[in-house]
């Protein structure tokens, strides 16, 4: 992963000037930075090296790849050093109208594409002369544009989920650049589908491995579900019985319906223990039919659930199914980028959440939020719960909301910005407008309220804020004077805690 073309361009202001002209990789242009504040979504560094003459930057990542990010909100990794990124820009000038070729096209296609974009480049400059001139100096080899488009296409690919580029002040990603990948739930079941081969081959370790690895059972069966074989029924058998350690899951439900397809009545005694593992099972799993059921009835009922909440086809899936199993085996990129991509395209729609079908939307807003915490990644988490905020209508919702958008606001280290979030829920406390908080002094959120109130005064006196930290402290103790006496006992350990060293600050 070389720069050693990158040094030259550095110190020879004559090929400086011809890799800006005709071919677009002008150094100049890095001190000027991006047409925005740009980050990557992993958190990795980013060092502008170039720009184009459309508003384009060109960025060294911390491997050395190079990342290309155009003015219109595209961006792509588009070789994995430097002196790769030149060798494409000088042998494949017209690269960005390749960036959807892939070595399938052959090799007919793509010369016809680079000899069309380099005949409309000829058309206003030369572009020979300069290519000699600057493959002698750099020391770069004549390489085929085919082969450099099977470059930069093996690199476009290699984008997500390490080098997704966000905007830094919104948080959205830039959309794609080339090819889209594979979708997200083919590198979630790899594992899953490799664990079912050795399941089906009577690998006895790999059935205790596995049936003992709630993770790994849980993608296992998934791979079953989208998979699916008449010789399972013992191995799913297995992995029904040990799914119940987890209680009611998802995958609980699917074992139990892909042991009920095969409508084999000697199932029932299994499905029924099943359902009688605990509270939660006996509820998800009520509506099992009773002992005494005919093949066909415990087929019906297992292909009803099936049609209904499960299938064969992976991408009929809730995006949320293969973020949940990537996060769990560890996969945070993917993840990630999959949930900010979900979020990119519920944001701009804040009308549509508003339909009657919205609290469907407005909920997917909360559990993003929580997904992304669960990341770590509260810039997300922020801006999912601030949009969730904004949608509610009733005042308890409202000043749940504000509630928790304040407390990500505190643990991001926004402490303005999460003062200014309760002094919202204190608003709405003053004046509700309807009736859905005329008990809030009763329950648990007004002890929640109360409780975010004194952990942000004490984040402010410890940042050295001592008056707001003080202001928020009598808000704070305002509050618990309205609560209830058991909902105030509950705070009374951390509100002395909190004055004591709010009153002692400053």
């Amino acid at each position: 992963m070389t720069a050693h073309a990158l040094r030259l361009l550095r110190q020879d202001r004559r090929l400086a000037e011809l890799a800006a002209s005709p071919f677009g990789f002008d150094l100049d242009r890095a001190a000027r930075g991006h047409v925005e504040e740009v980050r990557l979504a992993s958190g990795g560094p980013l060092e502008a090296v170039a720009g184009d003459g459309t508003g384009g930057t060109y960025f060294v990542c911390a491997d050395g790849s190079v990342l290309h990010a155009d003015s219109e909100g595209s961006a792509g990794i588009i070789a994995a050093s430097a002196d790769e990124a030149l060798e494409l820009l000088i042998g494949l000038p017209g690269w960005r109208d390749c960036t959807l070729l892939s070595p399938d096209d052959g090799e007919q296609r793509i010369l016809a594409r680079a000899a069309e974009t380099e005949d409309a480049i000829r058309a206003d400059r030369g572009i020979d002369a300069e290519r000699a001139e600057l493959r002698a100096a750099l020391g770069f080899p004549d390489r085929s544009p085919v082969e450099l488009a099977g470059r930069l296409h093996a690199a476009l690919l290699r984008t997500e989920p390490d080098f997704v580029l966000l905007d830094a002040e919104e948080g959205r990603a830039y959309g794609r650049m080339g090819p889209a990948g594979p979708p997200l739930w083919e590198p979630v079941l790899a594992a899953g589908r490799a664990d079912l081969a050795r399941l089906r081959e009577g690998d006895r370790t790999a059935w205790r491995e596995v049936a003992e690895d709630p993770v790994r059972r849980r993608i296992t069966l998934r791979a079953a579900q989208f998979d699916r074989a008449e010789a399972d029924t013992e191995l799913l058998r297995h992995l029904l019985r040990h799914e119940t350690r987890s209680s009611m899951t998802g995958e609980l439900r699917l074992a139990a319906v892909l042991v009920g397809l095969r409508g084999d009545t000697g199932d029932l005694p299994l499905l029924h223990e099943v359902r009688e593992t605990d509270f939660d099972t006996a509820c998800g799993l009520s509506d099992i039919p009773e002992p005494g059921a005919d093949a066909d009835e415990l087929r019906l009922w297992a292909q009803a659930l099936d049609a209904s909440m499960f299938g064969t086809d992976p991408s009929d899936e809730p995006v949320s199914t293969w973020t949940d199993l990537a996060r769990d085996q560890g996969l945070t990129e993917l993840a990630r980028v999959a949930l900010i991509r979900e979020l990119d395209g519920i944001a701009p729609d804040r009308s549509g959440l508003r339909r009657p079908e919205a609290p469907l939307g407005t909920a997917r807003l909360s559990g993003l939020a929580r997904d992304f915490e669960e990341l770590g990644d509260l810039p997300q988490a922020l801006r999912a719960q601030r949009l969730y905020t904004a949608l509610q209508e009733t005042a308890w919702d409202r000043a749940s909301g504000w509630r928790t958008l304040a407390r990500l606001e505190r643990e991001a280290g926004r402490l303005p910005q999460a003062a200014d979030s309760l002094a919202a829920v204190r608003e709405a406390l003053a004046t509700p407008g309807d009736a859905s908080l005329r008990h809030w002094q009763r329950v648990n959120l007004g002890r929640f309220i109360a409780e975010e109130h004194y952990r942000l005064a004490l984040a402010l006196a410890d940042a050295g804020h001592p008056e707001t930290a003080r202001a928020l402290l009598s808000a704070a103790d305002a509050l618990v004077g309205e609560l209830s006496e058991n909902a105030a006992s509950g705070v009374r350990e951390l509100a002395g805690r909190t004055a004591a060293r709010v009153r002692g600050s400053g």
